[in-house]
């Protein structure tokens, strides 16, 4: 019987052991933590830590002469905690949208003239002549481009 009251006792002193080694090791961590937490804001020094550049548009489209394919490819977008900077990604994309449109513009004001320079000549060609039926390719041609 003594034998198995001097085992309860050894059990109870390693337990206050384990209890003083965890105590220890927390109080170590939190002083590393606080430490770490010092050292990173500047605590010695008194300096503050520099504000955060913010993510730009590293290459923004070129404000001088329109977008090229070469300038779209190049075009990297900010990219911010839940995706891209709206701001500058909605700047983009409404540059690309006004090129675009004015692109076609350009394209149906040139087929428009080109339609009237080829009925002008087709008119002063054969003015002694009947008129002559459409080419079903210029027919095609302008069909396509609209």
């Amino acid at each position: 019987m003594a034998r198995s009251g001097g085992r309860t006792g050894a059990r109870g002193g390693g337990r206050i052991r384990e209890m003083v080694v965890f105590w220890f090791l927390l109080i170590a961590l939190v002083v590393v933590v606080a430490a770490v937490t010092l050292f990173v804001a500047g605590g010695e020094r008194g300096d503050v830590l520099p504000e955060a550049v913010p993510d730009r548009l590293a290459g923004p489209l070129p404000a001088d002469r329109p977008a090229a394919r070469a300038d779209v490819e190049a075009l990297r977008l900010p990219v911010v905690l839940r995706g891209y900077r709206m701001a500058d990604t909605d700047e983009a994309l409404d540059r690309l949208g006004a090129e675009l449109a004015e692109r076609d513009a350009r394209i149906a004001e040139l087929e428009a003239a080109l339609a009237g320079a080829r009925a002008a000549a087709a008119g002063t060609a054969g003015g002694d002549e009947e008129p002559r039926p459409a080419d079903p390719r210029d027919i095609r041609d302008t069909e396509a481009g609209a």
